[in-house]
């Protein structure tokens, strides 16, 4: 016999009417508990209709020998089957009167059930969302139906939206790989400018995407993290590019942007070859929350023990930025552009600036200022100390071939004033 409802009753069933917000697994067992707890049933489930089975997708049950979850058996003359064709009604007190051929669920028997058929918008039936107890129970009324209905309508909106959710998840993975496996990513190069000599001191790698949507880098990495394919997608934008180093000056280091998950993820050693990874230089994201720093430093050591320095990049952007200069002791620190922009009539980001530059010297790393677009924020960017930057005041992300002629001419250029000095 179902209790009556008190107060702590009413609660739970708005919380559980609540919970359809929440993920599936969280929101249907939460309801399937709370309607079983209301009517006093022994088993509560939602059963899906699919290939002539009844399969019992999530189940919330009080005695032993209830279907478990991923359980099926024969959809054809079930009681599910049977309510959802209209054949025997919803609410039934006593089941042996109804229908006792079919008066069973996985082999045992039913004495009272309320089930309702969960119908989609566009129509299908998906399965049933159901109650039953061993014992019949004459109390049961239309508004325990009702309450059911309602209920059932909230568990198959937490169901279809998983189910999109993880149709959108497949669609992410599936361009993912896409890109991956047909080389649909490819580097682009920007300069690194010493300011005494006006000369390249190296580029960061700047990976493009050439697939739909036709969206930026941060699109593509957010994108691929979400899906558990980041360090995948990072690691082959480092592997595509690694060959162009070879054809670079020897003296000109590249940078490329790394996630602590691609660091923690431990297959950049193998890929970073002895003769390359001295001109490497891995500049950790500040998007990232770092919860072990033991970690990562660990996971550090060994590449840098081969030479790779270690940069944090958009330093000043945030706190994550702080956390990782102070744990992670870089060899270069990069002010982001939103740090670097207007500097020259902003005096927070000024102080800023220098407050980073004097640190820096303190740490002995060196500071790279990012996002240069006027000689106003150059000329200000000298004046407090910044020894590199670059921006499209140097000069924008260019292909290999147009990094090859810069660094050729600047190395030519080098050369004949050494000769001239000389």
């Amino acid at each position: 016999m179902k209790p009556a409802i008190d107060s702590a009753g009413v609660a739970a069933l708005i919380a559980a009417a609540q919970a359809h917000k929440a993920a599936p697994e969280q929101a249907v067992p939460r309801l399937l508990a709370a309607i079983r707890r209301h009517l006093g049933m022994d088993v509560a489930f939602v059963a899906e209709f699919a290939g002539g089975r009844r399969v019992f997708r999530y189940v919330d049950a009080v005695v032993e020998g209830a279907p478990r979850p991923g359980e099926s058996d024969a959809l054809e003359g079930s009681y599910c089957r049977l309510v959802a064709e209209g054949r025997i009604p919803e609410l039934i007190g006593d089941a042996s009167r109804v229908a006792p051929e079919s008066a069973f669920v996985m082999g045992r028997p039913v004495g009272a059930q309320v089930c309702v058929p969960m119908v989609a918008a566009d129509g299908r039936t998906f399965g049933t969302f159901c109650c039953f107890s061993r014992e019949p129970d004459p109390s049961l009324g239309e508004r325990d139906l009702s309450l059911a209905g309602a209920f059932a309508g909230l568990a198959l909106q937490a169901i279809e939206r998983g189910r999109a959710a993880q149709a959108s998840q497949d669609e992410i993975r599936r361009r993912v790989v896409h890109v991956l496996e047909h080389d649909k990513v490819h580097a682009l190069f920007q300069p690194v400018y010493t300011l005494a000599e006006r000369r390249v001191a190296g580029f960061e790698c700047l990976a493009r995407f050439d697939a739909e949507p036709q969206q930026g880098p941060e699109f593509w990495f957010a994108e691929a993290a979400g899906v558990g394919l980041g360090a995948e997608l990072e690691l082959g934008v480092i592997r595509r590019t690694l060959p162009s180093l070879e054809r670079l000056p020897a003296a000109t280091p590249v940078s490329f942007n790394v996630s602590p998950q691609l660091l923690l993820d431990g297959r950049l050693d193998a890929v970073l070859t002895p003769r390359l990874a001295g001109r490497v230089v891995l500049e950790v994201t500040e998007h990232e929350t770092v919860q072990e720093y033991a970690r990562l430093v660990s996971a550090l050591e060994p590449l840098r023990r081969r030479g790779v320095r270690v940069a944090i990049d958009d330093a000043g952007a945030g706190y994550a930025s702080f956390r990782h200069i102070v744990r992670l002791v870089p060899d270069v620190i990069k002010l982001d552009l939103r740090l670097t922009r207007d500097i020259d009539h902003d005096p927070a980001r000024r102080a800023l600036a220098a407050a980073l530059i004097r640190y820096a010297r303190e740490a002995r790393a060196e500071i790279v200022a990012e996002g240069v677009e006027t000689q106003a924020e150059l000329d200000t960017l000298r004046e407090l100390g910044i020894g590199r930057a670059q921006g499209y005041l140097f000069g924008r992300p260019m292909s290999l071939g147009a990094a090859l002629e810069l660094a050729e001419s600047m190395a030519a250029r080098t050369e004949a004033a050494s000769r001239s000095g000389s």
